[in-house]
């Protein structure tokens, strides 16, 4: 169904802007971990699935491969995260938390639990949860 809408309405924009200002909230409380919310989420998804490949990582992260590589990197540098080669093939890399990662995201769920009390407390419980609950459902109608 097309529609006759101004691009003033665009959807895309407004999830994008809305986007924007959640990770800034965010990247404010984990800050003082030395993480971005992308870093954090990437730290999540590993204690959460252990020896996950890269496009594994990127299919539940809803991104693309070359962009998850670019932001394990640095995790990398910083011995928070290791890549092994996977014993049946070795051009597979499983990734994997290591001791300091487990321990930053540890520390980090301070700043990350203060960030979703900042949300929390903006937009009202009711509404946090109406909104959490309308984009898992977009997600989940919207995926290709």
């Amino acid at each position: 169904m097309a529609t006759n809408a101004s691009p003033n309405l665009c959807t895309a924009a407004r999830v994008r802007k809305a986007s924007r200002r959640v990770s800034q909230i965010y990247d404010r409380e984990l800050e003082p971990y030395d993480l971005t919310v992308t870093q954090f989420g990437l730290l999540a998804q590993l204690r959460a699935a252990p020896g996950v490949t890269i496009g594994a990582l990127a299919e539940r992260m809803v991104m693309d491969a070359t962009t998850v590589s670019r932001n394990l990197r640095p995790l990398e540098r910083r011995d928070l995260v290791a890549a092994e080669a996977d014993r049946d093939d070795g051009r597979v890399r499983k990734l994997k938390l290591t001791p300091e990662g487990r321990a930053t995201l540890d520390r980090a769920m301070t700043g990350w639990r203060a960030a979703q009390d900042h949300v929390a407390t903006a937009l009202g419980a009711e509404e946090m949860r109406a909104l959490n609950a309308a984009l898992d459902r977009a997600l989940e109608r919207l995926a290709v």
